[in-house]
């Protein structure tokens, strides 16, 4: 297929992504306000909690049998590259650019998690439909173009929460627990200056830091209180201590966070297709109850427009700037659009050569689109949540972005290119 055709091709889709994003933020003008900030909140609420895990399970669901699993087992081993990868090129920004605390975790997060979910089920709808796509039959392309993006998002979503959302966590604290001791580190001192001796409590330590329901005192805590006596100690079974670990699990990596609404609905699409009596039952036009996946399929194509025009309205906040280094901005922008392009070709042909990847034209498009879009629009939500530059992340969204719709086009023709 000549170059110009795929170039063609492949800008389409992104000239949808530039207008839908552009309607969406006139709609947050001021003047407007059609789209305003408490608006856009509980619309990404919407989208979060019901059509982006409709999507997922809709098309999971049709497309994802026995056979398909096992083709498709490379998928999180390439998307987990990317994480590690893009980590890693972000180390080596912070290490150049050397920015303030509070910015690591975002820099790292935007250098390792990409955008896997909404940017490419806009794109390759919009390229299996475009006459003269080299993937085939449209209905075919979308069909299974759409199960390898629902896969790629219930992945990403897992890597995302329990990776990105724990560094901006820890690099948050730290800035925090730094301006705590800032405020109050000359408390113990001026104690000590002043020759002062803190007065020792006599007595039985165990009983009277005994936990209690209104009172709990965690294991770590509970080591370090002294007791005068043997008969004072409390005796934890062996179901406490393991029942206390998982719940120490949780609460360090956000198991609730992990366990998204979209990658629930993964594993529920995992588990229709699947099974057979499941499937049967509820995929196909003569299928009992396909009236529920018709449904479920009906909601999830609100995900796409929404999300966008969404996006659009964020990305409006980038515009006032904020004072972020220009060599950041730089920085990230030529991680997720030079140096992880280049590696991810690389990767995945090697992968081709080897015999881990299947030839399927599409399933080797969406590889390496994962190396190729712009960071995650979840890395914005998780900025919020910690307070921690919330403003950084809007201007560097919106330079993503909008070099986007030139490297993104660039790369998408380079890609079709090599794997038609």
């Amino acid at each position: 297929m000549p170059l110009l055709d795929l170039l063609y091709v492949a800008s389409v889709p992104i000239l949808k992504v530039l207008i839908l994003t552009a309607l969406g933020s006139f709609l947050a003008l001021d003047n407007i306000h059609v789209l305003g900030e408490s608006t856009r909140k509980e619309l990404n609420r919407v989208v979060f909690l019901v059509f982006n895990p409709a999507l997922v399970v809709s098309s999971l669901a049709k497309t994802i049998t026995h056979e398909s699993i096992v083709t498709l087992w490379f998928m999180p081993v390439n998307i987990l590259c990317v994480f590690i990868v893009g980590s890693a090129l972000g180390w080596i920004l912070i290490k150049i650019t050397r920015p303030a605390k509070q910015l690591k975790g975002l820099i790292l997060g935007c250098c390792a998690a990409g955008n896997n979910g909404s940017l490419p089920f806009i794109i390759i709808p919009a390229v299996c439909r475009e006459k003269g796509s080299p993937f085939g039959s449209p209905d075919v392309c979308s069909t299974y173009g759409m199960a390898y993006v629902s896969l790629s998002m219930a992945v990403s979503a897992i890597y995302m929460w329990s990776y990105v959302y724990n560094i901006v966590r820890i690099s948050s604290r730290d800035v925090t627990k730094e301006a705590d001791n800032d405020g109050h580190g000359g408390s113990s001192s001026a104690v000590k200056d002043a020759g002062e001796k803190p007065e020792l409590i006599q007595g039985n330590y165990s009983e009277a830091f005994r936990p209690s329901k209104e009172f709990p005192v965690s294991d770590e805590y509970e080591l370090l209180l002294p007791c005068t006596n043997s008969e004072g100690i409390v005796e934890v079974h062996l179901s406490d201590k393991i029942k206390q670990c998982f719940g120490m699990i949780s609460r360090k990596l956000n198991l609730k966070a992990v366990l998204a609404p979209s990658t629930t609905a993964a594993i529920v699409g995992f588990i229709i297709g699947v099974v057979p009596q499941i499937r049967n039952s509820l995929i196909g036009a003569s299928a009992p109850l396909h009236v529920v996946a018709d449904s479920a399929s009906l909601i999830g194509d609100a995900s796409i427009p929404t999300v966008t025009l969404i996006v659009g309205g964020n990305l409006l906040r980038g515009l006032r700037g904020s004072g972020i280094q220009s060599s950041l901005i730089v920085g990230i922008l030529a991680v997720r659009f030079v140096f992880l392009p280049l590696i991810g070709i690389a990767f995945v042909k090697g992968a081709i050569h080897f015999g881990l990847v299947h030839s399927d034209p599409l399933y080797q498009f969406v590889l390496l689109l994962h190396f190729a879009v712009p960071p995650a629009l979840n890395i914005g939500t998780i900025t919020q949540l910690f307070g921690a530059g919330e403003s950084e992340c809007s201007v560097i969204m919106l330079w993503a972005y909008a070099s986007a719709s030139i490297f993104l086009t660039l790369w998408s023709t380079l890609f079709m290119w090599l794997v038609a």
